[in-house]
């Protein structure tokens, strides 16, 4: 599952009661995304969710407005509220997005002092070792938790709050459209090799490189995912 799920570093305590109802709505309306109990392009029934949670709809509209702002439903005239579907060319511009952001990402964390650089790096060594076990044991799931538990690390080693908040939007939209299936073992391989290459960079305290690696690092991952799908635009 995604790394941060469940965490929410940036929102502020409220007083308001039906603001808490309404997060936890939102909380539960987002697992169930993420977990892929509610799939992209299906409704999302507020009577049902409230009869669930035992709260009146004023939460529930709350919370998918508040999801509906995130990307992560869509509201439809006169037919409801449903799971966001991606078509490729959000998908691209979201790469690309992505693309930036951990390049940045690459460029903070390397520029850490030696103490906090060698702790991280630690934590990256083990999660790329998770990674091949994955591999080895053909664990699609633990491969991409592992995976994303990597990308994250270097995130919040940044510091900047704000860029990972946007960072964690991107990463949950791509999460729903369901595209980590669509990459075969060569694919893995081949992203393992380039996260080893990152560490090496980042433990050097090569901010240019490290920045460099990690940015074409998901370049490669988005034509990874061209040429494995169906989702490739016609020409």
């Amino acid at each position: 599952m995604l790394p941060w799920l469940g965490e929410n570093p940036t929102e502020q305590p409220h007083g308001s009661h039906t603001t808490s109802l309404a997060k936890l709505v939102r909380d539960d309306v987002l697992a169930g995304i993420l977990n892929g109990s509610l799939l992209p392009g299906q409704r999302i029934n507020e009577p049902d969710v409230a009869a669930r949670l035992n709260v009146s709809r004023v939460p529930v509209r709350e919370a998918l407005r508040e999801l509906e702002s995130s990307g992560v439903v869509i509201s439809r005239k006169h037919s409801g509220v449903f799971v966001r579907q991606l078509g490729m060319v959000e998908v691209r511009d979201l790469y690309e997005l992505r693309s930036l952001l951990d390049g940045f990402a690459g460029r903070a964390a390397a520029q850490l002092p030696k103490k906090d650089r060698d702790s991280l790096v630690r934590f990256l060594v083990s999660t790329t070792s998770s990674m091949k076990e994955a591999l080895k044991s053909a664990d699609a799931n633990l491969y991409y938790a592992e995976n994303l538990r990597f990308h994250w690390a270097i995130v919040e080693a940044a510091g900047n709050v704000q860029m990972a908040e946007i960072y964690r939007g991107i990463v949950q939209k791509l999460h729903i459209s369901r595209l980590k299936n669509l990459s075969g073992n060569s694919g893995r391989k081949a992203s393992i090799a380039e996260h080893q290459t990152i560490v090496r960079a980042l433990r050097q305290g090569d901010f240019a490189q490290t920045e460099l690696l990690m940015a074409r690092h998901v370049d490669d991952a988005l034509v990874r995912l061209e040429e494995t799908s169906q989702l490739k635009a016609p020409t």
